[in-house]
């Protein structure tokens, strides 16, 4: 904040100086009289100033956060608004499927990886979970990703003959995607923002799980240290509704 303050003319002015102007003592008297009123309206006109800026910078930062807090809001609504059946996405063999073919499933969707320390009891425990629900209305969609130690090197056939002769899995696999990043699948956009996760909405490693109820929506989302075996209860509620 800066003022400006009008001094009356001195009886005897000194050369200039650094600071603009010098007086001299013999002045000081007579021009003290004038000049401190003068200052003190100065002050008094600088404070309202001050005063009538802060309040408008106020209004603008309280404005600002409400209309961040409506955007917010607003892109909520708009992600709930969609279901996992508006996507379709290829699957391993590079042919499209639209999810909305899933409709009336319960969905455990999972980001899957070949060389993973999490892969062995993954697999397993998704294929037996698929063998015991399919018939009740449960669908594993199983997303390869490489975006996590490298851990997914192959291409889309060896994916397929590692998960289907090593662990006879028999739910869907779908082409490799990424999961983060600035090339995130749309479907994945979409699990991201029904379903933030502690350090936000980024995919921590292999395995993570989202599960969907039979309108498409994310009901939860499970860290990649859940085992299939530990959702079980919550998968037996939702094919059960």
């Amino acid at each position: 904040m800066s003022f400006s303050a009008t001094f009356p003319a001195p009886i005897n002015v000194c050369s200039k100086t650094s600071t603009g102007f010098c007086y001299s003592f013999a002045s000081w008297p007579s021009m003290a009289a004038n000049l401190i009123p003068s200052l003190k309206s100065s002050l008094a006109a600088s404070k309202s100033t001050f005063l009538r800026h802060n309040l408008t910078m106020q209004s603008s930062i309280s404005h600002g956060v409400f209309s961040k807090a409506r955007f917010s809001s607003v892109s909520a609504r708009a992600a709930t608004e969609k279901s996992i059946h508006d996507f379709t996405v290829k699957d391993i063999d590079g042919k499209d499927v639209s999810l909305n073919k899933f409709k009336g499933k319960v969905l455990l969707i999972v980001n899957v990886a070949s060389r993973c320390g999490l892969t062995t009891a993954n697999y397993s425990e998704l294929s037996h979970l698929y063998e015991k629900y399919k018939a009740q209305g449960l669908e594993i969609l199983a997303f390869p990703c490489n975006q996590f130690g490298g851990q997914e090197p192959g291409s889309n056939p060896e994916i397929k003959q590692f998960a289907c002769s090593r662990f006879k899995a028999e739910f869907p696999i779908f082409d490799k995607v990424d999961v983060n990043g600035p090339n995130t699948a749309p479907v994945y956009q979409f699990l991201k923002s029904s379903a933030g996760g502690f350090l936000g909405d980024l995919i921590k490693w292999n395995f993570e799980k989202f599960l969907v109820d039979k309108n498409g929506k994310v009901v939860e989302r499970y860290p990649p240290t859940t085992s299939p075996f530990q959702i079980e209860k919550d998968i037996q509620k939702l094919v059960a509704a």
